[in-house]
Order: structure tokens, then C-alpha cells, then sequence
């Protein structure tokens, strides 16, 4: 009867460690804001507002960028665009996200490219205005700029 009582004790104890040790492990690295919004401007292939979503996992981060504003000249398969992403990085300098990652669209559909990788440091903080995103489709490169600072700001990595 007392060697049970020891097991379920020890049992007890590695239990209580474990949740302890889970109470002070590492959280994951988090992005700050989630979400920005820019204005756009990619000459004679249109212009306007777009959304950016970005996601971080330790220095890993993607950037995912959407326009209704941008549509697709002709259908395009998926992963067909050749993107770059630079964003301006506080204090200079710039950070690349660059991928061929894109769902497949019909023409008019809305431009979606990403999630693009880049890699990132603690503590970067990071903006579309001063960047610009490189397109290359069917061999025609398109070239967007932010024409002023994202809303509500710039992205800070953890």
C-alpha cells in the first residue's frame, strides 16, 4: 500500500512540475498589428487601397497583401506571380518578403499574392511606405508603392 501512495505522489509532483513549466514556457512570437491598410499605387495597372496581413513564427514571417482595388488583367493560375515585397524598416534599410504564391484568379478577380516569407528580427518594425511590391506577371513587371504610412502602423515583430 505504500508503494502506491509513493507512485501516485510522484505522479502528483511531475504533474504540478509540468504545469509550472508550461506557466513559464516561451509564448509564441506575436506580430503587432495583425492587419494594415494602404493606399496603392501601381501606375497604369490601377491603384487603391489594399490590405496586409502578416504572421511571424520566431524570425520567420509571412506578409499576405489583397487589393480590390488591383484586379487581374487575365487568368492566372495559382503560384503563377513572381512577388517581392520590401518594406521599409525604421531606422533604414529594408526587409524582402519574395515568393511565387498566389491562389489561381479569373480576370477582374481581386489581386491576392502571398503569403510571401521574409525573415525578421525582435524588435523590427517594419512599413509599406518607403517599399514597394515587385510583381511579375506573364513577363510584365508591375510595380507598387504606398503612396503614405500604413493604417494603423508600421509592423512590429516580437
Amino acid at each position: 500500500m505504500r508503494h502506491k501512495r509513493i507512485g501516485t505522489g510522484a505522479a502528483l509532483v511531475a504533474a504540478g512540475l509540468a504545469a509550472t513549466g508550461l506557466a513559464f514556457a516561451p509564448s509564441a512570437a506575436a506580430v503587432a498589428p495583425g492587419t494594415a491598410t494602404i493606399d496603392a499605387d501601381c501606375g497604369s495597372f490601377g491603384g487603391g487601397e489594399a490590405s496586409l496581413t502578416a504572421t511571424q513564427s520566431g524570425t520567420s514571417a509571412t506578409i499576405t497583401l489583397k487589393s480590390s482595388a488591383v484586379t487581374a488583367p487575365v487568368a492566372l493560375g495559382a503560384d503563377s506571380i513572381s512577388s517581392t515585397l520590401k518594406l521599409a524598416k525604421a531606422g533604414g534599410g529594408s526587409v524582402e518578403f519574395t515568393g511565387k504564391v498566389n491562389p489561381a484568379m479569373s480576370a477582374g478577380d481581386p489581386v491576392q499574392v502571398g503569403p510571401l516569407p521574409g525573415t525578421v528580427a525582435s524588435g523590427d518594425s517594419l512599413e509599406a511606405f518607403g517599399g514597394s511590391l515587385e510583381m511579375s506577371v506573364l513577363g510584365i513587371t508591375i510595380t507598387c508603392t504606398a503612396t503614405g504610412p500604413q493604417s494603423p502602423g508600421p509592423f512590429v515583430f516580437d
